[in-house]
């Protein structure tokens, strides 16, 4: 919850039971993390419509494809840890905007990649710095929710799922328009660092613990750790991951299905994927709603059997129609789950500051690095089709993993005002 002093304009009071309400820093704070979570969709996005194509030009079998997309999950975690780190020495805004610019030259890069090696290196580099600028996106985003004194997490999501859909129109676009990889990639690069650098000027200053409120005591905090505490961020690292397989079945393969096996045209093919950032970005428009009232649980359950059932018929009846809802409503089913799950574990007591943020962060990617290879390989063995079927099978993961999330809303959520 926010402290007493909100900014420049917040009050410093409340009714009782209210938050303050926000001033002019954090609303401008606000708009800035927004703005990150934003181009850090939207650079990425850029490129999944392209993977048909350098596919075939690189003249790519579907399992080479899988793994030279897994450098990126394999960067990521070999980094991911590393970011608890640098947010307690750079603060998580500077981690966040200038780490963007990381990521937007290894997307570029692996664009212009001349063969399969370097494909994946520029992949491995991108995913490396993402996974930094996850851990000090989500943790500024924190701090201003703690600010304003009520769920807006979710919110932040959804502005990267605008994000991935804007980037995965743009390049759906650029792929239909036949536009070069480089002169593509090249401006987008360009807009979205613009973006993150002028939003770096309006987050939040000053150390990362400030909206914290302080811990009772220190025997306190030892006595709720142990091995209660590292089993529960070891299921919300879990649940996560299983719904990072369900984000990367659209970004990886949906437009390869839809091309290769149910024969979409290129521009239609990029669809599944946009289909499955749009209704993911609407579940987390309403997400903080649905949280506030019904708890993280049960709304992580019932997204869970919408992945299930609504990928599970799209795989059962394959047409393009269907296979292009199919993804959009995995992604409704999933949109609230990894805030819920970095929430969760950032909020558990007994753990230092921001680690079990980090630690979730780093073990979502594992989903990441594991699911494309695996769904190339069984693909490759088999069909495509069926290596899809992971998607419903991390829904009944995730179905299984939910206990561990909160049942209502969080202290913190529970003071906002009527």
């Amino acid at each position: 919850m926010a402290s007493g002093t909100t900014g420049e304009t917040g009050t410093t009071g409340g009714a009782a039971g209210g938050a303050p309400a926000p001033g002019r820093t954090e609303r401008r704070a606000r708009i800035a993390v927004a703005a990150v979570f934003l181009t850090n969709g939207a650079v990425f996005a850029n490129l999944l419509p392209r993977y048909p194509e350098i596919k075939a030009s690189l003249e790519l079998s579907n399992a080479q494809l899988g793994t030279a997309v897994a450098a990126f999950p394999f960067g990521a975690l070999l980094a991911g840890l590393t970011a608890s780190t640098l947010v307690r020495r750079f603060r998580s805004s500077r981690v966040a905007t200038f780490g963007m610019v990381v990521v937007a030259v290894g997307i570029l890069l692996a664009g212009l990649a001349p063969n399969w090696g370097l494909l994946a290196g520029a992949l491995f580099v991108a995913g490396a710095a993402d996974a930094v600028v996850d851990v000090g996106q989500n943790a500024h985003a924190l701090r201003v929710q703690r600010r304003y004194g009520r769920s807006i997490f979710n919110s932040f999501h959804a502005t990267w799922s605008a994000g991935s859909v804007l980037g995965g129109l743009m390049g759906s676009a650029a792929a239909g328009l036949a536009l070069p990889l480089g002169l593509h990639l090249g401006v987008s690069a360009g807009i979205f660092v613009t973006v993150a650098m002028v939003a770096y000027r309006f987050l939040l200053p000053g150390p990362e613990d400030s909206e914290r409120e302080p811990t009772a005591s220190p025997a306190r905090v030892r006595s709720r750790a142990g091995g209660r505490a590292l089993l529960v961020v070891l299921v919300l690292g879990v649940i996560a991951s299983a719904g990072a397989l369900v984000e990367d079945s659209g970004a990886s393969w949906a437009a390869v299905y839809l091309s290769g096996s149910l024969g979409a045209a290129a521009a239609v093919a990029g669809l599944g994927f946009v289909a499955l950032q749009a209704l993911e970005f609407l579940g987390r428009v309403v997400g903080d709603r649905l949280v506030d009232r019904f708890g993280q649980r049960a709304v992580a359950r019932a997204g869970a059997a919408i992945v299930v059932v609504a990928m599970g018929l799209a795989l059962a009846f394959p047409t393009v129609p269907g296979t292009i809802v199919g993804f959009g409503l995995a992604g409704l089913g999933v949109a609230t789950l990894i805030p819920a799950a970095m929430h969760a574990a950032d909020e558990l007591p007994g753990l230092p500051t921001g680690a079990g943020l980090t630690v979730v962060s780093w073990l979502l990617r594992v989903g990441f690095l594991v699911a494309p290879p695996v769904v190339g390989l069984v693909a490759d063995a088999t069909s495509l089709r069926a290596g899809l079927l992971v998607v419903p099978l991390a829904g009944l993961v995730i179905l299984a993993g939910a206990q561990v999330l909160p049942r209502r809303r969080t202290h913190a959520e529970s003071t906002k005002p009527s």
